[in-house]
């Protein structure tokens, strides 16, 4: 029995992954580095334009578009960022994982980009941004969720909702199984 628990896969729950969130000892700020180039922060940084100058961003992901307190269009920008808009409620039955891969997409072109730094913001930048950062993380530099989650928290103080956290197991699930079937061709 005990040679078997040890060739097991690691199945996490989102109690584990708020577990991991919980350890979190960081205190909300308005905007944080989380990774080289990539900035997670709240709609106040994300709507001060000399403040996202000073930081060098080019293309904001707007993770609460059009949502109440969140100003942002690609108007609202000029020709100085280029943005993206995700209407996405922090809500426990709002399916965020349909954005998952335009959003890692737009990340990963921002990034390649000349000197491409990006925000992704959503009001408290907690849960909707962070969720689309993980989701990125996870997609283009392969990282599994708990490997993501821990990344992003040595950096800033962030927390998912439960709904975007199971989303985001599923999305661990499928790439997992994807990796496995690669490697079996």
């Amino acid at each position: 029995m005990s040679d078997l628990k040890g060739k097991r896969k690691e199945y996490l729950s989102v109690k584990d992954l708020q577990k991991v969130l919980d350890s979190c000892k960081l205190h909300l700020s308005q905007v944080d580095e989380v990774w080289p180039n990539i900035y997670i922060g709240n709609v106040a940084v994300a709507q001060n334009k000399t403040a996202l100058q000073k930081l060098g961003i080019t293309h904001v992901l707007n993770a609460a578009h059009s949502k109440r307190g969140s100003i942002g269009n690609q108007s609202f920008y000029g020709n100085g960022f280029v943005y993206c808009g995700i209407p996405a409620d922090d809500s426990t039955h709002f399916d965020l994982d349909v954005y998952f891969q335009p959003a890692a997409d737009f990340i990963h072109k921002a990034l390649k980009a000349p000197d491409g730094k990006v925000l992704v913001h959503c009001i408290m930048g907690m849960s909707r941004s962070s969720t689309l950062v993980l989701a990125y993380l996870m997609i283009y530099h392969h990282l599994t969720l708990k490997r993501a989650l821990q990344k992003l928290i040595e950096k800033r103080a962030i927390y998912p909702n439960r709904n975007f956290l199971a989303l985001l197991l599923d999305l661990d699930l499928q790439l997992t199984r994807k990796k496995k079937t690669c490697q079996i061709l």
